[in-house]
């Protein structure tokens, strides 16, 4: 029997049953945002990596059609696929890259609990690195009047967000589809310098591969920094846990603090901590 069609009656057949609406689902439905909704779908494939359309409608408290509906977004924004039933997760390339803008618009909540989780390690008179990404962006926002601190970027998007603040350095270098600065020139930059801690976000991480980059240059570049810095903490919301790109920059024994969000799964929680210095949970 086809999954779909074993979901509860509609709301009409409650009324005409004379029963009482179904609990709460069409305020739950009526309150739930269209992009939050389609985020806890996508977020339901991220373990199993197939979900059925009832037990989506279910845990939502919306209506088997309205799941119908989404999944028909999503797969045609390529996030997953429809199956009979249910829906499908589907991998992006190793190499794929999103757009800073569409990054950004992403989880946007979670990136902001953990930027501020993650502000409390820069201290006074300090020199930091701000690598690329949405959440690094965050915290450069939150710690830009930070007294006495040197920030050096390899990222055009933090620079622009400190833009009037003395004592910002930027590496130069191959600019990326994420506006990272990448290559020798970066490289050389990371070298000559040293930071007491560094702030690095990830496309992807998990506990075989840690943190990983969609291309080689900059994995290497994140790499470099790395080895200029005393203290490395990346900076990661839960939804790239599982996640994997092109190049590892970073095993989880290299981190000093993970911060993340308090979305992460146990298993995740239990994986980070066997491997991480230190989890912090937003």
């Amino acid at each position: 029997m086809d999954p779909q069609r074993t979901a509860s009656p509609s709301t009409g057949d409650a009324r005409a049953a004379g029963g009482p609406r179904a609990s709460g689902a069409p305020a739950l439905e009526a309150g739930l945002h269209d992009v939050e909704r389609r985020e806890r779908i996508v977020a339901a494939l991220r373990d199993g990596g197939v979900a059925r359309v009832a037990d989506l409608a279910a845990a939502l408290g919306v209506s088997a059609m309205t799941v119908r509906r989404d999944a028909d977004r999503l797969e045609a924004e390529g996030v997953l696929e429809r199956v009979r039933g249910g829906v499908r997760r589907v991998r992006p390339p190793l190499t794929e890259e999103p757009a800073p803008l569409a990054k950004a618009a992403l989880h946007r909540d979670e990136k902001a609990r953990i930027a501020a989780a993650a502000a409390p390690l820069v201290r006074p008179g300090t020199a930091i690195g701000i690598g690329a990404g949405s959440t690094a962006l965050a915290l450069a926002r939150l710690v830009a009047d930070a007294p006495g601190v040197t920030i050096v970027t390899n990222s055009l998007q933090v620079a622009l967000a400190l833009e009037g603040r003395d004592g910002v350095v930027l590496t130069g270098g191959e600019r990326t589809r994420s506006d990272a600065l990448v290559g020798p020139v970066a490289n050389r930059a990371a070298a000559s310098i040293g930071l007491d801690v560094l702030f690095l976000g990830a496309h992807g991480i998990d506990a075989a591969r840690g943190c990983t980059a969609p291309n080689l240059a900059e994995a290497e570049t994140n790499r470099a920094l790395m080895a200029s810095a005393r203290q490395v903490v990346a900076l990661v919301d839960a939804s790239k846990w599982g996640e994997q790109a092109l190049a590892t920059f970073a095993a989880l024994d290299e981190l000093d603090v993970l911060v993340t969000d308090a979305s992460l799964p146990a298993a995740a929680r239990r994986a980070a901590r066997a491997g991480v210095g230190r989890l912090l949970l937003a």
